[in-house]
């Protein structure tokens, strides 16, 4: 089992200026996401109004699949013209790492 996650730091367009704007913003970005068959939330700045950390996660049997997901996903988050991603972090985990080993 492979365990892939992305966390996308994302700006929002300058005239946002208030969470009501913001989960216009939002809320489609997410319900895209969310046909890729990904688990996704809004995970970090929450309060801001002009920025956005949506925190993605893909279960699968193979890593190339796990892979595949996250590439679909920061394309779609990338190809949005009203957003501006900053950055992206990865990370990729099996269940043979260590950290898991033991723990079930």
């Amino acid at each position: 089992m492979f365990v892939g996650s992305a966390l996308f730091d994302v700006l929002l367009p300058a005239g946002v200026a208030s969470l009501k704007e913001k989960r216009a913003y939002v809320r489609p970005v997410v319900a895209a996401l969310r046909r890729l068959d990904v688990a996704v939330a809004e995970v970090g700045g929450l309060s801001l109004y002009q920025r956005v950390e949506l925190g993605v996660a893909s279960v699968a049997a193979d890593a190339a699949h796990v892979r595949d997901v996250l590439d679909a996903c920061e394309h779609l988050v990338e190809g949005r013209p009203e957003l501006e991603l900053l950055s992206v972090r990865r990370q990729l985990r099996s269940s043979t790492d260590e950290e898991y080993a033991g723990h079930g």
